[in-house]
């Protein structure tokens, strides 16, 4: 009996060691194949799946033309998991519910916008509080059935507030949504995704890990040309203390976004980056 326990405890001991420290995943952000889609579907989702990517994110690309049905077989075809989805400003406010049973039929517990409406260049705290209003009254339904919705930051909410930014104020004032942190657009702007992260460990869900071209000038209007899209780890975003911080305060899913032309070539070395970190 006693070799028998002694057996048991053993096995659960290597087990334990044999799992990983983190439930954090490595995904892809579909948007980075939006121009792959477009000529080849399934031969772009096989490319996914060559790379060892399992979980996507959908980048307000609905179905690539395909019946909804179909589209989930494809994606159950390549072995991918659509485990977080979209939805634009304007459905949230005027249709929450639908947007909420495209993510439940896709079994996904994410719902991302990626997008507020604003005046060019000039995002206020007015822009701010109506979509605080919209987020936290979707957000709110998305709770009740066990989705949580993203609000993911382009750069253009970091002009000064109260002596803070009026990132800041979202951030502080999101009671039923939770945020997808683009470490792009919060360095492009000049800020410190790292510091962010353990500014407010508890309001990130989601990340999208996306590296930017050295001397790139700082940038608030949520646009730069793609090319500024370069491999993870050889640009000006601290990668690797992004992805350790992410590890600590347990975001779950990464999502590689490139942007580029270059973007085929690119993905696996970035990959490969992640995959070398310690």
């Amino acid at each position: 009996m006693l070799y028998s326990l002694i057996r048991k405890t053993m096995v659960v001991l290597l087990v334990m060691i044999a799992l990983p420290t983190s439930a954090q995943e490595i995904g892809l952000q579909l948007y980075s194949l939006r121009n792959e889609f477009k000529k080849d579907v399934p031969s772009t989702f096989a490319k996914i799946q060559s790379w060892g990517i399992t979980k996507v994110e959908d980048g307000n690309d609905g179905t690539q033309g395909y019946t909804f049905d179909a589209y989930k077989k494809l994606l159950k075809k390549y072995g991918l998991e659509m485990v977080s989805t979209s939805a634009s400003f304007e459905e949230l406010k005027n249709e929450p519910r639908k947007a909420l049973e495209r993510a439940k039929a896709y079994g996904a517990k994410f719902m991302v916008c990626f997008w507020i409406p604003h005046q060019e260049s000039n995002f206020t705290v007015e822009d701010a509080q109506k979509a605080l209003e919209v987020f936290n009254t979707a957000g709110k339904i998305f709770k009740g059935e066990g989705v949580t919705l993203a609000y993911h930051p382009h750069g253009y909410e970091f002009k000064p507030y109260k002596n803070e930014t009026i990132m800041d104020y979202m951030i502080q004032n999101a009671d039923y949504f939770d945020f997808e942190m683009d470490v792009f657009w919060f360095a492009l702007p000049g800020e410190n995704p790292v510091e962010w992260l353990k500014k407010y460990p508890k309001k990130f869900k989601l990340m999208h890990l996306k590296d930017c071209k050295k001397n790139v000038g700082i940038n608030h209007t949520g646009k730069t040309d793609v090319e500024n899209n370069v491999v993870l780890g050889t640009g000006q975003v601290d990668i690797a203390g992004v992805v350790s911080q992410a590890k600590k305060i347990g975001i779950k899913y990464l999502f590689i976004e490139d942007e580029s032309s270059k973007v085929l070539h690119q993905i696996p070395l970035s990959i490969t980056y992640l995959k070398n970190l310690k």
